[in-house]
């Protein structure tokens, strides 16, 4: 494998990736960075432990594939044999050992070995190791662990052990004795393999990795089916008790270390939690064990390579059952001939610190990173891991260092969502009240333009009749059956003459004539001018120091007389009229509110339409309002009414608002 160290193990699939997070809170080295909602895996950071890639429920994490690579090598003329890791018996347990050999020597390959030779040479080195000095060493048969020390506790890189691990022994025990034009393919359960294959503190010793699943996914390609191989054995050297180093501890039964809970000189860990949490004592000197066995996973049977789905013990025992077997099986004579044979197999290697730590910023800059997200006191740090990190100060550290973003916050983005639901509600409302104006200027300016017409086609044979009227009228004299019926007609006429005058009122697109104006004693001459009955109690409220505005009298004066006269006519028998005037900077609010017989509901869309009456033939024209609204809409403004018609439901009566700009910049 010719890659440098910034190749990607994993990759994420951006069309799958739904953000969950989940990636994010299971990688150990959080070498996972969300930027602009992906999640994207930093190559530089990433230690191939391969978790994102078990835990995706989405598949959107996509390990390094190397069957390309392979199918090229078997396809060449230079050898190839295939090393299969100590877990096989737990990733194809449906089929005999011997099949799956068989099937690997249909594939192509030359050779066919167990990796476990390469684990009983490894566990006499550690052994030798441990016999000969008294320094404390970390285990290095699992390649995550090795790319974690490496990068985030750079300072123990001296205190990993220099021994290979098993996949690196076997594959220089195959070349030393197949020789050095061996293309060598390891074949297991870990993506981590792929990396500790591409280091460039190692020679090429393994040409390419293949995991469980990869070579699964081969023999489909090539229509295999392992079920109806002809068995065949592995080619020797044949594994011994390094066939139980795929299980936790594997590696001190193959060494026959014992780890003793009084003497602590070996201690064993294994998981995502575990082994920081052992590295950290290991370093700070808490933890005195001479030898840290420490595993990225739960066993390499847990490896995110394995392609199946049976349960931890079961795996175990799978493994378990087939090293008894060939214990019983193989010849003890012959695998110690080979082990003499490679007595002087060069089994050390060395290691490159790749420090990828971040400082950890000021609390300073913590604290302002958290009050972004709304946590400004230590009860809003709700710790609830959603982000993915196990508490809110991790998140702020995380998104300090440029690997995560605020919005994974689930408290805060809930909160962001909250005020943007409430924003859009008044967004939306605004909207619908600006639709509802503009569907009522539009259905005015027609009814305008109507109007119009007709008012000024009727308005002359209207004046003829008039005239014609009031002579016969005159002509009648005292002749009282004829006079009654002229006044009729006079009567009649001069109603319709105030209809078309309404008519034209409401047409017509006058300009308005701005000046400063008093509004309350605009408020005053026109409940003066009115008249209104004894029996309704008027009460004018200025709310205001500033009750003056530039608009136009005369035409609020016209608004005044229609609000104040209907709600007159809604106390037939009496009530309390109440006006008020009072604003603000910016805007001149009136009100007038009567405790009438108040307005329908079904009818309060309908107020402002043209010709809309609820008054008895020939009291009103149905124009009043809808002239009040046009003149409103001149000044810029807007009129509201509030009512109930329901004695059952509280008080009844009517309440017109209307709000006007004190001043316009641009006339």
């Amino acid at each position: 494998m010719n890659f440098h160290h910034e190749t990607s193990l994993v990759t994420t699939i951006h069309e799958r990736c739904r953000v969950c997070y989940t990636c994010v809170r299971e990688c150990p080295a959080k070498a996972i960075r969300i930027s602009d909602g992906q999640a994207e895996v930093i190559a530089e950071r990433c230690i191939g432990c391969g978790n994102c890639v078990r835990v995706c429920s989405q598949n959107a994490k996509l390990a390094l594939e190397s069957a390309p690579a392979v199918t090229a090598l078997l396809a060449g003329a230079a050898p190839v044999a295939a090393m299969i890791a100590p877990s096989f018996p737990a990733a194809f347990d449906e089929v005999d050992f011997g099949q799956l050999v068989g099937g690997l020597r249909r594939l192509g390959f030359d050779y066919v070995s167990e990796v476990a030779f390469g684990a009983d040479l490894v566990a006499a080195k550690y052994r030798e190791l441990l016999e000969s000095t008294d320094d404390r060493y970390i285990a290095t048969s699992c390649p995550a662990i090795v790319a974690y020390v490496e990068r985030y506790h750079p300072d123990l890189v001296d205190r990993l052990a220099p021994i290979v691990s098993p996949m690196i022994a076997g594959a220089r025990a195959m070349r030393q004795l197949h020789g050095d034009g061996l293309q060598v393919v390891f074949i297991g359960p870990c993506v981590a393999k792929k990396g500790e294959a591409m280091s460039s503190a190692l020679p090429d010793d393994v040409t390419e990795v293949l995991t469980f699943a990869e070579i699964r996914s081969m023999f489909c390609a090539a229509e295999i089916r392992l079920d109806q191989i002809e068995p065949a054995d592995f080619d020797p050297p044949f594994g011994g008790t390094g066939t139980v180093f795929a299980i936790s501890r594997g590696l001190l039964q193959t060494a026959k270390l014992q780890e003793d809970l009084m003497a602590q000189d070996v201690v064993v860990a294994d998981g995502r939690t575990n082994f920081i949490a052992a590295l950290k004592e290991f370093e700070t000197g808490d933890l005195q064990a001479r030898l840290l066995e420490i595993l990225a996973c739960p066993g390499c049977i847990m490896g995110p390579g394995m392609a199946c789905d049976t349960p931890l013990f079961t795996r175990r025992s799978k493994v378990g059952k087939f090293a008894r077997d060939m214990a019983a099986q193989r010849d003890r004579q012959q695998w110690r001939s080979y082990v003499d044979r490679l007595a002087g197999l060069n089994l050390s290697r060395r290691y490159v610190a790749q420090d990828q730590r971040i400082p950890v910023p000021f609390s300073e800059e913590i604290g302002l990173i958290l009050e972004r997200m709304g946590k400004r006191d230590s009860e809003d740090e709700l710790n609830c891991g959603a982000c993915g990190y196990e508490t809110c100060r991790e998140h702020a550290t995380a998104i300090f260092k440029g690997l995560a973003e605020s919005e994974m916050c689930l408290p805060y983005t809930i909160e962001q969502l909250k005020t943007t639901v409430k924003e859009l509600a008044v967004s939306n409302d605004q909207l619908a009240s600006t639709q509802e104006a503009l569907m009522q200027s539009e259905k005015l300016a027609s009814m305008g333009q109507l109007a119009a017409g007709i008012a000024h086609e009727v308005n002359n044979p209207l004046g003829v009749v008039l005239m014609y009227a009031h002579l016969l009228l005159e002509e009648a004299g005292d002749r009282s059956e004829i006079a009654e019926d002229v006044e009729m007609i006079v009567e009649q006429a001069d109603r319709c003459k105030k209809i078309v005058a309404g008519l034209l009122n409401f047409a017509r697109q006058n300009k308005v004539s701005r000046q400063s104006v008093n509004a309350a004693n605009l408020v005053r001459r026109a409940i003066k001018a009115l008249g209104v009955p004894g029996a309704v109690a008027v009460t004018v409220e200025v709310l205001t120091d500033d009750p003056v505005a530039e608009i136009d009298s005369d035409q609020i004066s016209q608004v005044l007389t229609n609000l104040i006269s209907n709600a007159v006519a809604a106390m037939p028998d009496g009530g309390r009229l109440t006006v008020t005037v009072g604003g603000d900077a910016l805007n001149l609010r009136l009100a007038v509110t009567d405790t009438g017989v108040g307005i329908p509901t079904e009818n309060l869309k309908k107020i402002f339409e043209p010709f809309f009456t609820t008054k008895q033939i020939g009291k009103g024209t149905g124009l009043g309002l809808a002239v009040t609204y046009g003149i409103i809409k001149m000044h810029s403004g807007d009129i509201r009414v509030e009512s109930n018609a329901d004695p059952a439901a509280g008080p009844t009566g009517t309440t017109f608002k209307v709000t006007l700009p004190r001043t316009i910049s641009d006339q």
